[in-house]
C-alpha cells in the first residue's frame, strides 16, 4: 500500500467517523475533508473545487427547486385528500397514502412529498380513531421506495449515474432505475398495507391539540403565576384539584432557580413559574382556572394585531430548520420573529429544562403563538411543518397544472436523450421562476445549500480514492473475499452493505464512496457494472432502521409518537424484502 492510498485511507475513515460521531453538521465535515486532502497532497490544488461545477450540483440543485414548486401546487394534494376521505377502511387508506406518497417521490423531492401529505394523513387518523403510527412511518417508507423510480427522485441516483458514466462513457438515463423502483415500491406497498397494523404500536398516541387538529404526545409548557392568580398562595395540590389531576407539575421555577420535587402540599408564590405536561386541553383548562399565564403569552403582541388575530398552531420541527440544535432564547423567537414558543413535545419525554432554554431538534413538535396572517411566512422561515390540514399556505399556491407541466417537459426532454439532465433540469427551475410558480425568494430557499455543499467538497475527495489506486485495492479486496460467490450473491454483498453504511453516514456521501468501489468490485469479478451501481443506489437509498439516517424518517418521530426501536420492527423486515426482491430483479433488468 502506497502512502497516498494510506493517506486517502485515512481521510475517508476520519470522515465516517465525525459522521457517525454527528457533533459536526455533515457539510462541515466534507468541508474539513476536503482541507485535509489538500494538506495531505491527495487533492491537488487546482482540483479543489472542481466538484462544485460537476452536474451533480446543478442537477440537485435545480431539482429541489423544481420540487419545491411542485409541492406548492395544491392540485395533487388536493386530490389525494379527496380520495383519502372517500375511504373507509384502514388498508385502503393506507394503500393510498403510501402509494400517493411513493409516485410522488419520484417526481419530486421525497421530504416534500411527504409533508404534502401528512396533515391529510394525521386528521384522517384523528376521524378514525387510530393511531397516528399506523400512517405516518408506512407513508416515510414508501417516500424512501419512491425516489428509486427515477434518476432524480434521489441524490445517490444521481451520482451512481455519474459513476456509471465514468466507467462506460453511458449514464443511466430518466427511467433507467423505473423497472426496480417500481417492482421493489409495488412489493413494498403490499408488504406495508398488511405488515404495518401488526408491527407498529396501533395504541401510540403523540393526543388531542389545543385546536384538535392532531394526537401529539403529552405537551411540556410553562406557566407563570401573576399576584392576583387564584392559585397565589395555594398548594401544588390544590391546583392539581383544578386540574382534575389530568396536569402534572413536573417543576417549580423560582428565583431563576428550579425544583424539581414538587410536593402537593408545596405553596405556589406570586412570580413562580410552574413546569406542566399533559394533553394540550387539560393544560389549556389547568391554565385558565389557576389564573397562570401560559409561556410568554404575558409579551405583548406585535403592534396593530387584533387580539383576534392571535392564534395558536401546531407544527414539526423539519430536519433543515433552523431551530435544530438552538433554544428559542438563543433565536429570540419572539424578538426576532414575532413568534411565542407555548408547549413542546417530544416523543413523550419530560422537560427538565427551561421551555424557553430547551434546545431544539428535529421531530419536535411545537405549539407556536403568532398573528395568524404572519404565521404562514414565520414557519416557513423557521423550517416548520403545521401539522393541521393546511388552511394556512406557504406562499402563494398555484393550482393549475403549470408547475407539473413544466416538469414533465423536463423528464420527457431527458428520457428520450434530447437533452442533458443538468441542462433539462436547470432549464425547469428557470421556468418556474419566470412564469411566477415558485417567487426567486423562495426557490433560493428551497435549494439545501448544506447537501449541495457537502457533495462539491467530497467530489474531489471520493476521486482521490480512485486516482490514488486505494479503490482498486478494496475492489480487489472485496473480490478476493466474494471470489466463491456466485454473481447474485455479490450483488447482494454490495446492497446490504451499503444498505449498512447508510443510516449512519448521509446515503449521498455512502454513494460517493461506495459506487467506485462497487465498480471495480464488478471488473474485477468479470462482471458488468450495471447491476452492481443499480446495489448501490437501492441499498442507499433504503434507509428504514432508525430515525436519524434518513430526514424523512426524522419527520415523522414525533407527530407519530415512535420511539427509536420502532422502525426497525418495520424496517428490518422491509430491509430484509427488498435484499430479496432487489437482488433479482436488478439481474433480470441489468445482467451482469
Amino acid at each position: 500500500m502506497t502512502l497516498p492510498q494510506m493517506l486517502s485511507f485515512a481521510i475517508i475513515i476520519g470522515m465516517m467517523v465525525l459522521f457517525i460521531w454527528g457533533r459536526l453538521r455533515y457539510d462541515l465535515v466534507a468541508m474539513l475533508a476536503l482541507a485535509v486532502s489538500l494538506l495531505a497532497g491527495t487533492v491537488a490544488p487546482e482540483e479543489a473545487f472542481s466538484g462544485f461545477s460537476d452536474d451533480i450540483v446543478i442537477i440537485v440543485g435545480s431539482a429541489l427547486v423544481v420540487s419545491a414548486a411542485v409541492s406548492r401546487s395544491e392540485m395533487i394534494e388536493v386530490a389525494l385528500r379527496w380520495l383519502v376521505r372517500k375511504l373507509g377502511s384502514y388498508h385502503a387508506q393506507l394503500a393510498v397514502l403510501v402509494g400517493g406518497v411513493t409516485i410522488l417521490s419520484a417526481l419530486i423531492k421525497n421530504i416534500g412529498a411527504l409533508a404534502m401529505m401528512m396533515p391529510a394523513s394525521l386528521k384522517m387518523a384523528r376521524k378514525s380513531g387510530r393511531s397516528p403510527a399506523l400512517y405516518l412511518m408506512p407513508m416515510a417508507f414508501g417516500s424512501l421506495l419512491g425516489g428509486l423510480i427515477t434518476l432524480v427522485g434521489t441524490s445517490p441516483n444521481i451520482i451512481v449515474s455519474r459513476v456509471r458514466e465514468q466507467m462506460t462513457g453511458e449514464p443511466f438515463r430518466m427511467f433507467d432505475y423505473a423497472p426496480v423502483g417500481l417492482g421493489l415500491s409495488a412489493v413494498g406497498l403490499v408488504f406495508l398495507m398488511f405488515a404495518a397494523r401488526h408491527l407498529l404500536p396501533a395504541d401510540r398516541r403523540a393526543t388531542a391539540s389545543l385546536g384538535e387538529a392532531v394526537n401529539i404526545a403529552d405537551y411540556n409548557t410553562e406557566a407563570g403565576v401573576p399576584p392576583d392568580a387564584p392559585v397565589a398562595g395555594k398548594t401544588i395540590g390544590h391546583f392539581l384539584g383544578l386540574a382534575d389531576g389530568e396536569v402534572t407539575v413536573t417543576g417549580v421555577i423560582r428565583n431563576d432557580k428550579r425544583r424539581a420535587v414538587t410536593l402537593s402540599d408545596s405553596i405556589i408564590e406570586p412570580g413562580d413559574v410552574l413546569q406542566l405536561r399533559g394533553k394540550p386541553n387539560a393544560l389549556e383548562r389547568a391554565v385558565s382556572k389557576g389564573g397562570l399565564l401560559l409561556a410568554r403569552q404575558d409579551m405583548p403582541s406585535p403592534p396593530d394585531t387584533p387580539e383576534a388575530r392571535i392564534g395558536v398552531i401546531e407544527a414539526v420541527v423539519k430536519t433543515a430548520s433552523p431551530l435544530v440544535g438552538q433554544s428559542a432564547a438563543r433565536l429570540q423567537l419572539f424578538d426576532q420573529h414575532g413568534v411565542n414558543l407555548l408547549a413542546l413535545s417530544r416523543a413523550g419525554k419530560r422537560m427538565t429544562e427551561r421551555l424557553s432554554e430547551t434546545m431544539l431538534d428535529a421531530g419536535d413538535v411545537l405549539l407556536v403563538q403568532g398573528p395568524l396572517d404572519l404565521l404562514p411566512e414565520r414557519m416557513q422561515a423557521l423550517g416548520l411543518l403545521p401539522l393541521a390540514e393546511r388552511e394556512l399556505r406557504f406562499g402563494s399556491v398555484r393550482r393549475d397544472l403549470l408547475p407539473v407541466a413544466i416538469l414533465a417537459a423536463a423528464m420527457a426532454l431527458t428520457a428520450v436523450g434530447l437533452v442533458p439532465v443538468a441542462i433539462a433540469f436547470f432549464g425547469a427551475a428557470l421556468a418556474m421562476i419566470l412564469t411566477g410558480a415558485i417567487s426567486a425568494e423562495a426557490a433560493y430557499e428551497a435549494i439545501e445549500w448544506p447537501i449541495l455543499i457537502m457533495l462539491g467538497a467530497l467530489i474531489p475527495v471520493s476521486e482521490a480514492l480512485q486516482k490514488t489506486g486505494g479503490a482498486e485495492l478494496i475492489g480487489d479486496l472485496l473480490s478476493a473475499t466474494a471470489a466463491g460467490l456466485p454473481v447474485w450473491g455479490a450483488v447482494a454483498l454490495i446492497m446490504v452493505a451499503a444498505m449498512a453504511v447508510t443510516p449512519f453516514l448521509n446515503n449521498a456521501a455512502t454513494v460517493l464512496v461506495m459506487a467506485p468501489i462497487a465498480a471495480i468490485f464488478a471488473e474485477r469479478l468479470g462482471h458488468a457494472p450495471d447491476p452492481f451501481l443499480m446495489a448501490v443506489a437501492v441499498g442507499a437509498g433504503c434507509d428504514f432502521l432508525t430515525p436519524i439516517g434518513h430526514q424523512c424518517n426524522t419527520l415523522v418521530m414525533g407527530p407519530g409518537g415512535y420511539r427509536f426501536g420502532d422502525y426497525a420492527r418495520l424496517g428490518a423486515p422491509l430491509s430484509a424484502l427488498v435484499v430479496l426482491v432487489g437482488v433479482p430483479l436488478i439481474l433480470a433488468v441489468w445482467p451482469a
